[in-house]
């Protein structure tokens, strides 16, 4: 009788559709590349709920995508879309020897995940990057997760959800980047400031628009560079107009994830105003792209170099004035973790 290959299964919301699709959360195709390269022979199968918006198979990367299509839909529908990724888990399970499943954010994927798990036996871990920590995730209460299947992606999530919902994650795994999508770097940082993200409100660029009003003070050619789309494109914009930095702010709208590199790469400072975070992967590229990093979020406990974390609005205008006034200012990379080195701890763990 033929042996049953080894697999890994991963759940999650979305999954680029192609691979051209590099903007569907990157951070999830550097891991799901890395993990390939480090097991090669091991069988990677992404299961995925929402997105891809039609149903179906394909390969991404050497890697099995199975997209059920559920199109972010609600109700009743959502409800047959679990019962679809449940039948889709059990034929995988009858073909291949599974060494478990990675579910991707305190949600929909952990629920049938974890249940599907616990029902046949297997081991389930689930990845908390975020927005799932704060509270009145309603999620918790229908997993009631124990702190050894949980993976935060950094201290300041494990402290999040032990206040939140009195239990400690017992494992701390950052995204990783993958230095290979970096090109050379640019001869000259000619583009002062960058922010990059979905323009929403909680990210806060009205913050970015401010700071740069108040550099410009100082820097009347300050040249500013916000890469996103998002509902909040509006009023940012009437923002810049309002404060008189519409000719000092550039709006790129969406870009491939490797424009987006290589601007950090032309920048000196890269502005991260958002309020909330678990360990946003934009900030590992920019501190390896050589940009000096200000932020809010302080996600390790550990300090890093190039990233100054602000206590206030004031105090980050503040701390990028003065990297604007160093002399001299290095841009050397930063590498906090590699994409490979995070695949391999994420696998000791099935293992």
């Amino acid at each position: 009788m033929k042996s049953k290959r080894d697999a890994l299964v991963i759940l999650s919301p979305g999954f680029p559709k192609n691979e051209a699709d590099t903007n569907c959360i990157p951070a999830l195709q550097v891991f799901v590349k890395a993990l390939k390269e480090v097991c090669p022979g091991l069988n990677i199968i992404v299961l995925t709920f929402q997105y891809p918006f039609s149903g179906g198979r394909y390969r991404w990367h050497g890697n099995s995508v199975i997209s059920i299509g559920g199109r972010n839909k609600g109700g009743l529908h959502r409800i047959v879309n679990w019962l679809k990724v449940w039948r889709t888990l059990t034929k995988l399970n009858k073909r291949y020897r599974l060494m478990g499943l990675l579910s991707f954010w305190l949600g929909e994927c952990a629920l049938v995940g974890s249940y599907f798990a616990r029902h046949n036996k297997l081991v389930h871990f689930c990845w908390l990057v975020g927005q799932d920590v704060k509270p009145g995730n309603k999620y918790f209460r229908l997993l009631k997760p124990r702190g050894d299947s949980l993976i935060a992606m950094s201290d300041f999530l494990v402290n999040q959800f032990k206040k939140n919902y009195g239990i400690a994650p017992v494992h701390v795994v950052p995204f990783g980047i993958d230095t290979s999508q970096f090109g050379q770097s640019a001869a000259k940082r000619n583009i002062d400031i960058l922010a990059a993200g979905s323009l929403i409100s909680l990210k806060q660029y009205e913050l970015f628009i401010e700071t740069v009003c108040y550099l410009k003070g100082f820097f009347p050619g300050i040249k500013a560079v916000i890469c996103g789309d998002g509902p909040e494109m509006g009023s940012l914009r009437r923002m810049a107009v309002l404060l008189k930095v519409e000719d000092n702010v550039t709006f790129t709208g969406e870009l491939p994830h490797a424009k987006v590199l290589a601007l950090m790469q032309q920048s000196k400072i890269f502005l991260h105003p958002s309020n909330y975070e678990g360990f946003s992967t934009v900030l590992s590229e920019a501190l390896y792209a050589g940009a000096h990093v200000v932020s809010f979020c302080k996600p390790m406990h550990c300090e890093f170099r190039h990233h100054y974390v602000a206590v206030s609005t004031v105090d980050m205008k503040d701390k990028a004035l003065k990297i604007m006034n160093t002399k001299k200012l290095e841009h050397q990379p930063v590498l906090l973790y590699p994409a490979q080195q995070i695949a391999k701890n994420v696998i000791s763990l099935f293992v």
